[in-house]
């Protein structure tokens, strides 16, 4: 809440809409002070434009690299002279030096600039030395190549020197020492800049500015425009930003609170899920955030801004009731501060609604383009609604709100990529994840199929008749089914010590003892979570691991125990899963799929009597044992479970149900 409070944008809006070439809607508008006319962007880059013109770039001169030629000059010579002529011929070697000297000296004062950094376009370039600036003509300074030509010109007009030694010399020591000076150049370009005026003519308190019905005319658009920017540089001082950031603050904060208060009232599980409510505050803050900065930046565009991404990423998290009154306070909250709010909200509570209707099935991978085009629909229809509405025609119709339009529904797209983020976050399971999860080719289930495939095809029976139940009692159907695929994937590790696997007609547990056979068969739930865990299975799909058998006990074996040691001498515990008990509707229905469909299996005669006696007997023991007291699951929807179930059975072993004479 915090961040949205400082991204809304902290000014008291000018509450007109206008546009050049389009009446004055308004009543007369009269200046409510004095305030300048600003320039056009347009007069204001042709002034900048013009002064840059002027503008005269600075280069300081190095005395130091100066110098330093010189040296090596001097020294060059004396060297070159003496390997040539071995000091003799002196009054030769002064003439040829002076005319070094000479031919240096001017054009080292003359100065020698990069080629890279000298704009030929300006007449004039001005030279530092020290802190004094002599300002001349560009064409006075030597380039390396003009130097280098000066020194050839010069020299073949001069006939009593070595002409030869002098040029090679003066040519390798070619130097620059006008270097440019950027800082320098930056303040005189910031000084004429700054020069210029912003304003052109000034309004007075009380002059009318424009009568209703008036065109407004290019003249009048930007006194219009120098209004509202004075209107709101006058309104952010000190005392209006604070009643305004009080105003925001208590704005959000009645926002959420309500938005919790619903969320309490229809889904109060989500509430106590730290990690979905993150994942709501973080979907509308990806949503307000961005659209406060592009309104404070230009809000020419706020159409553009993708707001229906909001409820098609928290559709495939939520119910479609929570998805909707999530989007309805998010859009109030964002109509505060932007122009033009009653025609905001309308637009986009419509949007809002065709895109969780249009995006039920987001498994579909055709389904989300096809939600963008509804909603591109959508914005276009009520965009001329609204139009016809405000002004009884649509002669006002800007082809360039279509084009806003188009670019919006494109952005939805990315509720893609949003989705897979918020649920790596998060930890949340959507419909694509559910479904990949199901996939029979994953290395997990292809693992089980191979090694224990009685207990596969056990899962996949199991799955099948607890997605009948769910689909009926209303639930989640894809995690259902996945949860079943997984449920029993601990039995890897010993699979020929579990019925369904043992196909020779041999019993293992039969050199067992009670406590050691229930150990084997109760560790198939604790090697089932960390096999979960080591393949990164969602803790969502870990739970129907853990609560499948809850804390029941191995009934087979702690039978033959009490039996055979008698009821003092057996430990209950020992023969006692470690639990939890389901504590959702989907876990419930799975324990109870489990335990009739492995039931069936041992059934002698399955005709309809004894299925119906199993299935009653197996889901009333589980309710005796407390099985459902955490999970929300009704009484009406055990007594639906048990019909789909006794169906299910009876047409698995093919019997036909007798009818009535």
């Amino acid at each position: 809440m915090t961040v949205i409070v400082i991204s809304l944008p902290k000014t008291v809006r000018f509450n007109y809409q206008y546009a050049q070439g389009l009446p004055w809607a308004y009543s007369e508008l009269i200046a409510p002070f004095d305030f300048a006319i600003l320039k056009t962007s347009e007069e204001l880059t042709q002034e900048k434009d013009l002064a840059l013109e002027q503008l005269v770039p600075f280069f300081s001169y190095s005395k130091k690299i100066t110098d330093s030629v010189r040296a090596e000059i001097n020294y060059s010579f004396n060297e070159k002279w003496a390997l040539k002529y071995q000091n003799t011929r002196p009054k030769h070697k002064l003439t040829t030096y002076g005319v070094v000297n000479q031919m240096y000296n001017y054009v080292s004062v003359k100065g020698i600039v990069s080629t890279k950094e000298l704009d030929l376009n300006k007449p004039e370039l001005n030279i530092l030395i020290g802190n004094n600036a002599n300002r001349v003509k560009t064409n006075s300074v030597f380039t390396l190549q003009s130097a280098q030509k000066y020194y050839q010109t010069e020299i073949e007009k001069t006939d009593t020197i070595d002409r030869d030694l002098a040029l090679d010399i003066l040519q390798n020591n070619l130097f620059i020492n006008l270097i440019y000076n950027p800082e320098t150049t930056s303040k005189e370009k910031d000084r004429l800049l700054n020069q210029l005026s912003l304003t052109q003519g000034l309004v007075q308190k009380g002059e009318r500015i424009i009568a209703k019905g008036e065109l407004v005319t290019s003249s009048k658009l930007q006194i219009l425009f120098s209004l509202e920017n004075e209107f709101n540089m006058q309104f952010g001082g000190s005392n209006k930003f604070k009643g305004l950031l009080l105003g925001q603050i208590i704005l959000v904060l009645f926002s959420f609170s309500l938005l919790a208060l619903l969320i309490g009232y229809f889904n109060p599980k989500i509430l106590a899920d730290n990690r979905k409510v993150m994942l709501i505050l973080s979907a509308i803050l990806i949503v307000i955030v961005p659209l406060s900065a592009l309104i404070q930046a230009n809000n020419d565009y706020i159409l553009l801004y993708p707001i229906a991404l909001l409820p098609l990423v928290l559709r495939s998290f939520f119910e479609e009731k929570l998805t909707l009154m999530i989007h309805l306070i998010t859009v109030l909250i964002i109509s505060t501060f932007i122009p033009s709010g009653f025609q905001f909200v309308f637009l986009q509570m419509i949007a809002g609604i065709v895109a969780v209707v249009g995006f039920k099935n987001m498994h579909r991978r055709g389904q989300i383009f096809i939600t963008s085009f509804l909603i591109f629909m959508s914005y276009v229809l009520v965009y001329f609604m609204l139009l016809l509405v405000m002004d009884g025609s649509i002669e006002k119709f800007n082809i360039f709100i279509i084009f806003l339009f188009v670019i919006s529904a494109i952005l939805t797209l990315f509720s893609f990529p949003l989705i897979y983020l918020f649920e790596k976050l998060f930890s949340q399971l959507t419909d694509i994840s559910l479904l990949e999860l199901s996939d029979m080719n994953s290395t997990v289930l292809r693992e089980l199929a191979r090694k224990a495939p009685g207990t596969f095809q056990h899962s996949i029976q199991v799955g099948n008749m607890a997605e009948a139940v769910i689909q009926e009692i209303g639930g989640n159907p894809l995690l259902i089914r996945a949860g079943a695929l997984f449920h029993d994937i601990g039995k890897i590790y010993n699979p020929r010590y579990f019925i369904e696997n043992q196909i020779t007609g041999h019993n293992p547990h039969d050199e067992l003892s009670y406590e050691e056979s229930v150990e084997l068969i109760k560790g198939h739930v604790s090697l089932g979570i960390q096999l979960a865990k080591k393949h990164n299975l969602p803790d969502a799909i870990i739970d129907f691991i853990r609560t499948h058998h809850g804390n029941r006990r191995v009934e087979y074996f702690y039978r033959n125990a009490v039996k055979d040691l008698g009821e003092k001498a057996v430990i209950e515990e020992h023969y006692t899963y470690n639990g939890p008990i389901p504590f959702s509707r989907e876990t419930a229905v799975l324990m109870m799929a489990d335990s009739v469909e492995a039931a069936s299996r041992s059934i002698a005669r399955p005709d309809e009597d004894n299925i119906s006696n199993l299935v009653e007997s197996i889901i009333d023991s589980q309710i005796e044992a407390n099985q459902f007291v955490n999970s929300d699951i009704t009484f009406r929807d055990i007594s639906i479970s048990k019909k789909i179930f006794k169906r299910f059975l009876l047409n698995i072993y093919h019997i036909r149900i007798e009818y009535p004479k």
